[in-house]
């Protein structure tokens, strides 16, 4: 019988603190059954992703306690960083790996959201496949305008959350509870310190594009270039380079390569260049070697290739070690779910 996993990937409003970070991190690992896959905090930022995976039960029950934690530890009326974010806890998705369905998915992440809003008092909205209307389907939508436009939204009937007070909780925000398919997050690094390039580059290669304005006063929503891609650009003080991050949602119709090539066009176009790139969280072993095969062929290099091989010519390619060293033990989502690669000494869990 095939082993029921579901992936849990909660991301939190801080970034900075190692010791709260820390704490975080403790309360899921200390939930029997659960696999911590990966903790990556971001500095400038403010936000770390948590990655962890296991049996359904107690995947939902390591995210509720760390939901519980975050909010005693995470002031969000202090809070300041360049993701966008609406809580303490910003986003809480669950991903079927294997055994789980989509529709199961979707029950457990209503059950857990559910929870967080009765028992811990946090407005909870339900987003992607555990959207209850169309509207909140996007989490982009959930988020406009941000934690500070919380006070608004909450008290808008259209807004009213579904589960938990729609009362502004000033401490801990809001939290996006959502079922979805796997989800890559890759930042390309530019050779600017522009926020307003690297936005300019986002608005095109983006699924949901941008807005003008015609000569008549109208607005036009003008479509982007890469169907399942999210994309903002930002300025990270700590790496001292702009950013265009994006979250590619469909990886089988706009695979990685594609969007860092996409985005390389793009910079191009404006007088800057692509330098490298960062990925947060895992990748499916898939894509990488999709990725090597892609750029061997581009280098009209016909020799066979190893796995390793094709992952090396990958990260190489797009500098994916420029920000730090790409592990693919560390990195890989198969890698890390069964140990391969593992190094002597190694204590990632």
């Amino acid at each position: 019988m095939e082993k029921r996993i579901l992936e849990c990937v909660p991301n939190f409003s801080e970034g900075r603190d190692m010791g709260v970070i820390g704490q975080i991190a403790g309360v899921i690992n200390n939930i029997k059954g659960i696999k911590l896959l990966g903790v990556e905090p971001g500095r400038g930022a403010n936000r770390t992703v948590v990655t962890f995976a296991g049996e359904p039960e107690a995947v939902c029950e390591a995210a509720f306690q760390a939901v519980k934690k975050a909010a005693e530890l995470i002031d969000m009326s202090k809070h300041r960083g360049a993701h966008p974010r609406i809580g303490a806890t910003d986003v809480v998705p669950l991903v079927p790996v294997s055994g789980v369905t989509m529709d199961e998915a979707v029950e457990y992440a209503r059950n857990l959201a559910r929870s967080i809003g009765e028992e811990l008092g946090i407005p909870v909205y339900c987003y992607e496949y555990a959207a209850y209307s169309e509207k909140r389907r996007n989490l982009a939508n959930i988020r406009r305008g941000g934690y500070e436009g919380l006070v608004k939204k909450l008290y808008d009937p259209e807004w009213k959350p579904d589960f938990g007070p729609a009362v502004f909780n000033a401490k801990s925000g809001a939290t996006a509870v959502g079922a979805r398919d796997f989800l890559v997050a890759f930042n390309v690094n530019l050779n600017t310190k522009s926020k307003n390039i690297a936005e300019a580059i986002a608005e095109e290669v983006r699924e949901r594009g941008k807005t003008i304005v015609d000569e008549n006063g109208k607005k036009i929503e003008v479509p982007g270039k890469l169907e399942g891609v999210k994309a903002i650009g930002w300025y990270i003080e700590e790496y001292g380079r702009a950013q265009v991050s994006m979250n590619i949602t469909k990886l089988l119709v706009t695979p990685v390569h594609v969007a860092f090539e996409e985005v390389c066009r793009k910079a191009e176009e404006r007088g800057v260049k692509v330098t490298g790139s960062e990925l947060v969280g895992l990748v499916p072993l898939g894509t990488m070697i999709e990725a090597g095969k892609y750029f061997l062929s581009k280098f009209q290099n016909t020799d066979e290739a190893t796995e390793e091989e094709l992952i090396k010519i990958a990260v190489d390619s797009m500098g994916m070690s420029e920000i730090r060293e790409f592990k693919p033990e560390e990195k890989i989502l198969e890698y890390v779910i069964e140990g391969r690669g593992k190094r002597p000494g190694n204590q990632n869990k």
